[in-house]
């Protein structure tokens, strides 16, 4: 729409509305990005709502001056990308997010998201926080609709403003985190969201891929942690520069990080807690704290790359009037005794990871037992073999393990089979593996005496495939059961579909007690190999080029407490970051172990299969010793085209 020209001022133009608001939008572009820092606005413009904050009126960084640091690196100066944050509670994180959020729609408008754990608490998060800080400052009313006006672009969980606007879902919600693009993402409590959401992936990897088109994009990610391998903000924080709050001794001067174990107090009195100098020794009161927060700075403990920081604080800090040091030891005495409190303490008061009791022996020390022998080469004492295949996507996964006496096993192979698993090729590949032999250290050819392929993530294709096998008697369909009854829970017949109908041709799976497998295996890697004398029953070998993500993967889950609806249970979970396939083909070859009868088996049995091995047939010596027994005949081959002219299992 063209402007009306007056007569009487012929160089005048009047432009519409239409072109006003676009003209301003224009000059709204080219403005450059604003010198105030987050903190300087927040100085300036912040406050704080009686129904939300507990110290309502004016925001004060000189409260919490360690904020400074933290909020500046997500100013629009700030060449920082990424500002990780591990917290303990009552230290003001989130009043920082919030801070940015303001100063995002007053002073940098782009389109941001904001994460909470769960969809609901996104919500809350909006009504109780967000609401009441647009609502108590004058800078943000005129920049965010009234909700309660048509069509104002002002609902729950969206804010529009000029220039952008601010998205709130739940890590629950793979639409939400996928919803759009974003310059800004704050993340918030990072270790309560959930490890995978709607089979997409990860939902911090989900939401930072919205800021890929930035290249001035901001994350900001805050946490307290949970348990160690497993937490986010710990791995994140982790890979950053580490930056530490260093405070002044008020007596020495000394710059020291407060820790707990400076913390003292008379035997069952926490009341009297104080804090001692680390340097000096001397005891430093409470009523220092406000001073030497005044005076802290952040320094930073390792590399980083310039583009991530990484802040640490816990409870220690907080200023005079929110957590005292008394509180915190008094909390620590209620722990004692308590290890869900005491949990909680070590995350939400230490901002550190709790170490789990029931966690597997760390990968190294495993890794370092390695012994002599090489992949693909059974040692002497392992006199029968059986395996198990883990399906994915892409790949199936084959573990052979060896199984003698003393209830040990070694690890023969772990062989990956690349393929797409619902093509025929990569099926095509194990059945040769069937049929191939492994070399004893006696010079005998063994075979895998059975095989058990999961079938739990593609049931359709395994069971087809076990069905084409149908000549093989040796080859299985595995049943994870989550049980610690047994490793070996018996036979299911796969004869009906979902609905209940018969199958023409129905199935038999084998049920395997993985969670038994797992505790099992937990406790045998733990052992130690004495300097003399005989191996304690249930070593696990391992040969010398084993990889150590090989090894990463056969520790990679732990057996862990959780309290659901007041009930303590356990369960085991992936380790942040690892893999477990390896440990799922040891599980499912000793199911099978268990199915033949392994655990049960005398020496008669081990012996006669040594023999056959050509094994520990004992010399006659001089003297009184006892003839050897004759050897007993081989046990009837069992059918299938894996045997050798019908030699039997053990070649």
């Amino acid at each position: 729409m063209s402007g009306i020209i007056s007569p009487s001022e012929p160089s005048q133009r009047y432009v519409s509305q239409a072109e006003a608001f676009a003209l301003e939008a224009w000059c709204d572009g080219q403005r450059p990005e604003p010198n105030l820092t987050v903190s300087e606005w927040a100085d300036e413009n912040r406050y704080l709502s009686q129904k939300a904050a507990s110290e309502p009126g004016r925001w004060q960084t000189e409260r919490t001056p360690y904020l400074r640091a933290i909020m500046d690196a997500l100013s629009s100066s700030s060449p920082v990308q990424r500002v990780v944050f591990e917290k303990g509670a009552q230290i003001g994180a989130t009043e920082s997010g919030l801070n940015w959020i303001g100063y995002v729609i007053h002073q940098a408008p782009g389109p941001m998201l904001s994460v909470a754990p769960t969809v609901d608490m996104a919500k809350r998060y909006s009504k109780q926080r967000i609401a009441p800080m647009i609502e108590e400052s004058s800078a943000l009313q005129d920049l965010v609709a009234d909700s309660r006006s048509r069509d104002s672009g002002n609902t729950v969980l969206a804010k529009e403003f000029a220039g952008g606007v601010l998205v709130m879902t739940g890590a629950n919600s793979a639409v939400g985190l996928r919803s759009m693009p974003a310059r800004y993402v704050f993340l918030d409590e990072v270790d309560g969201y959930p490890g995978d959401v709607d089979g997409e992936g990860d939902p911090v990897a989900l939401a930072e891929a919205r800021t890929r088109t930035f290249q001035r994009r901001k994350i900001y990610m805050v946490s307290t942690p949970t348990i160690a391998g497993r937490s986010r903000i710990d791995r994140e924080f982790s890979k950053s520069d580490q930056r530490r709050f260093f405070l002044p001794c008020p007596h020495c001067e000394t710059f020291q990080t407060l820790k707990f174990a400076q913390l003292k107090w008379p035997k069952n009195d926490p009341a009297k807690a104080t804090y001692w100098c680390e340097d000096c020794g001397t005891e430093i009161g409470e009523q220092h704290k406000t001073e030497m927060l005044r005076r802290g700075e952040w320094r930073a403990t390792a590399e980083g790359d310039g583009r991530t920081v990484g802040f640490h604080l816990s409870s220690l800090y907080s200023p005079v009037g929110w957590m005292s040091w008394v509180e915190i030891a008094q909390r620590w005495e209620a722990a004692q005794g308590d290890p869900e409190l005491l949990k909680e303490f070590i995350n939400t008061v230490l901002g550190e990871v709790w170490q789990d009791k029931g966690d597997a022996p760390e990968w190294d020390v495993v890794y370092n037992r390695r012994e002599t022998y090489l992949t693909g080469t059974v040692p002497t004492g392992a006199i029968v073999l059986f395996a198990g295949v883990d399906v994915q996507k892409d790949r199936l996964e084959v573990g052979i393990w060896g199984f003698g006496r003393n209830r040990e096993r070694w690890l023969i192979a772990h062989v990956v089979l690349p393929g797409q698993t619902n093509r025929p090729q990569v099926w095509a590949d194990l059945t040769k593996m069937l049929d191939e032999p492994w070399e004893h250290e006696s010079g005998a050819q063994m075979f895998v005496r059975d095989w058990g392929i999961d079938s739990g993530a593609f049931t359709a294709e395994v069971y087809a495939y076990v069905r084409s096998q149908r000549g093989r008697a040796n080859v299985h369909a595995i049943d994870g059961q989550d049980k610690y009854e047994a490793a070996y829970l018996g036979v299911g017949n796969k004869d009906a579909d979902a609905n209940g109908k018969k199958l023409r041709r129905g199935l038999k799976t084998i049920k395997v007690g993985v969670s038994f497998c797992k505790q099992e295996l937990v406790g045998q890697l733990a052992l130690q190999r004495p300097e003399e004398g005989a191996l304690p029953p249930g070593y696990v070998h391992l040969p010398s080029d084993v990889t150590e993500d090989q090894v990463k993967q056969l520790t990679a889950e732990s057996l862990v407490t959780k309290s659901i609806n007041g009930r303590q249970r356990r369960e085991w979970q992936v380790i942040e970051g690892r893999r477990n396939e390896v440990l799922d083909c040891a599980n499912y070859a000793r199911g099978l172990a268990a199915l033949r009868g392994w655990d049960r088996w005398k020496e008669p049995k081990f012996r006669e299969l040594a023999d056959l091995l050509t094994l520990d047939r004992p010399d006659s010596p001089a003297g009184d010793a006892p003839p050897s027994p004759p050897t007993p005949p081989p046990a009837p081959a069992p059918r299938g085209r894996f045997i050798e002219r019908r030699r039997g299992w053990l070649g």
